[in-house]
């Protein structure tokens, strides 16, 4: 029923790598390799704080948003209130 673990060949050594899977080097002149651009810390930081910013003012707009439809059905269910009183 469970799973028994079985030790591995006594001929298996994993500290021994087989190297018949490499690739024969080739003669062929092959174009060097452009650099990668560097990132300096400055526009890590610039990016980061850029995102922070963003993220606030969407979720300022988004309560003002709650806020202006919570006040809009308040207003409506006063004013409907009132006409039925008349």
């Amino acid at each position: 029923m469970l799973f028994k673990p079985e030790p591995p060949p006594v001929s298996y050594n994993p500290g021994v790598l087989s190297r018949a899977h490499e690739p024969a080097p080739c003669s062929c002149q092959h174009p060097p390799r452009r650099a990668l651009p560097t990132v300096s810390t400055g526009t890590v930081v610039t990016v980061l704080v850029g995102g922070v910013v963003l993220t606030a003012l969407l979720a300022a707009v988004a309560v003002s948003a709650v806020a202006v439809a919570v006040a809009a059905v308040v207003l409506r269910s006063l004013l409907r209130d009132r006409s039925y009183q008349r």
